[in-house]
């Protein structure tokens, strides 16, 4: 925990005055992995006096909101220690004075370009030159020394103001009282002034107070597991370990980032993603891989799902009044749906990494997602289930009802897909969905009735799905397209009839050493999820085939 004693003073003139650390010189890495060397603003400081210049002093780094003006910069064995001067005429400046002065935001940042540097050993940058743009008021500083140490302001609710006020009354009513009075407001005078000093050791005392309650506090949460129990804290802590562990790798983190991140198991050494980053991802795969849409998807903790089935229903019959009962039962089985493991890996370069205007997390999720949303979606359809999961179409359990034609739809499409649909339950059928590629569904689309109505019906309202006979469909791109022999048409209640359990979500390992050669970071991803038909009379697959 970094150490800040706040100085305020409390003057009635230099109105609006701010000083405090820009910058600190060495110490702990900012948000960013970079730590400042002394002198790297020397020669900006340098440019900055020979043109008649200052860097702009603006609020939350927003050039369209400038505060004030800064007065002096000056590097000292500390750092860049800034003076400059609020604008209190303009309303963001009084606001920011305001902030200031209740102690509800002190933090300053800065905003530059980086000339020179050097790469450090455990990973992030030393900084040696850099072009000083702009410093911030800020209500979170990278840096967490950055802070503004003194605030000066003239306000006439404080007592210096009021005494001041008092005394300049007090010395026009001398210039008409008697003489003789003089005496009685001398002394008078004496008694404020002697009252001014009490109250100013009376509000030295109290700022001394809240110093020492500060290093109290300070110490408590200096010991060893102590802390204030928080929960949004952990998430914010989670994500930007995880953002640093991707940008600069796990040994330039902080001990308390480094314990931040989740692993994933003890033998790949790899770190789950936080729940943004995953969620994210798994945005991309349901829009490549349709069929999660329709399939319940759970989470699992074993190598794999054991589902119990019925596989008898109970046997009953009408009997007579003293006639023997026939005996009844039924009969269970169980489903196994094995969880299997897909991996892949993307390469970004360090020049990439490095740039902290692009957003890293989200670049390799969508190369995350892109891969293995295209391998999800194909094994979902037409998995064969050796070392991937068994799709609906590959499943022989599932029934299917031919077309009357090798190679087409048949003779008649329209009445051909009403059979197919009605040779499904009717507990199923009514909560059905169609499943189909882009080229299925565009022959579909003009298919009409016997009246002359459309099979197909678009949707009339934001949110509903484009219907076929009343049944919302899905496109899915790895169905296979109209042809000899070919499954192109899926339908039913795949909620019921289809299963996907994720057993890891998402798994990263960095590695930056078997591509730094060629000046890149690999990153290793892997997924493991287990799918498969559990209840296959719930669907039910149109076959292009006479019988």
């Amino acid at each position: 925990m970094e150490r800040l004693d706040l100085e305020v003073k409390f003057q009635t003139a230099e109105a609006g005055l701010v000083s405090g650390y820009a910058s600190v010189f060495g110490g702990l890495p900012d948000s960013y992995g970079d730590v400042i060397a002394p002198g790297a603003y020397a020669a900006s400081l340098k440019a900055h006096r020979e043109a008649g210049t200052m860097p702009l002093l603006l609020w939350q780094h927003d050039p369209a909101q400038p505060v004030g003006r800064w007065l002096d910069l000056k590097e000292d064995a500390h750092g860049l220690h800034v003076s400059g001067q609020l604008i209190l005429e303009a309303e963001k400046g009084r606001e920011a004075h305001a902030l200031l002065k209740g102690k509800a935001l002190n933090g300053l940042s800065i905003g530059y370009r980086v000339i020179d540097f050097d790469r450090q050993p455990g990973g992030g940058r030393l900084l040696k030159q850099i072009e000083l743009i702009e410093i911030s008021l800020v209500s979170i500083p990278a840096a967490p020394a950055a802070r503004i140490t003194s605030v000066k302001s003239a306000s006439a609710d404080n007592t210096a103001t009021q005494v001041a006020i008092k005394r300049t009354s007090k010395m026009a009513d001398q210039e008409t009282a008697a003489p003789e009075a003089e005496a009685d407001r001398i002394g008078t005078l004496e008694e404020t002034v002697t009252e001014v000093d009490t109250r100013l050791t009376e509000l030295e005392k109290s700022v001394g107070n809240v110093a020492k309650s500060a290093e109290r506090i300070e110490q408590k949460l200096n010991r060893p597991g102590a802390g204030v129990e928080t929960k949004a804290a952990p998430e914010k802590t989670e994500v930007k370990a995880f953002a640093g562990f991707l940008r600069h790798g796990r040994e330039a983190l902080p001990v308390d980032e480094v314990k931040a991140l989740r692993v994933a198991d003890d033998t790949t050494g790899g770190y789950l993603a936080p729940d943004q980053f995953v969620a994210e991802v798994i945005k991309g795969i349901v829009e490549i891989s349709p069929v999660r849409q329709a399939a319940r998807v759970g989470s699992t903790a074993a190598g794999s799902v054991i589902l119990p089935k019925r596989t008898g229903q109970p046997t009953a019959s009408w009997v007579g009044e003293t006639e023997a009962r026939p005996e009844t039962g039924a009969s269970y089985g169980q489903v196994e749906i094995p969880v299997h493991e897909m991996a892949c890996y993307v390469d970004v370069s360090l020049r990439l990494l490095e740039d902290a205007a692009v957003n890293v997390e989200a670049e390799v999720s969508s190369d995350l997602a892109e891969e293995f949303g295209r391998l999800e979606g194909a094994a979902l359809v037409n998995g064969n289930g050796v070392k991937k999961p068994l799709g609906f179409l590959q499943d022989a359990a599932v029934s299917y009802t031919p077309t009357g034609n090798a190679s087409t739809l048949g003779a008649a499409p329209a009445d051909t897909l009403i059979d197919f649909i009605y040779a499904m339950p009717a507990f199923y059928r009514n909560a059905g969905t169609w499943m189909m590629n882009g080229t299925t569904l565009a022959a579909i689309r003009k298919l009409k009735s016997g009246d002359g109505t459309f099979l197909w019906q678009p949707s009339f309202r934001d949110g509903e799905p484009e219907t076929i006979l009343g049944r919302p469909v899905i496109e899915a791109p790895d169905m296979p397209d109209i042809g000899t022999a070919a499954e192109p048409i899926a339908f039913g209640d795949f909620a019921r009839a289809y299963r996907i359990y994720d057993r890891v979500s998402l798994s990263l390992m960095r590695d930056p050493y078997s591509q730094a050669t060629s000046g890149l970071v690999r990153f290793h991803a892997r997924r493991r999820l287990g799918a498969g038909v559990v209840l296959p009379e719930a669907i039910r697959k149109l076959r292009c085939a006479t019988s």
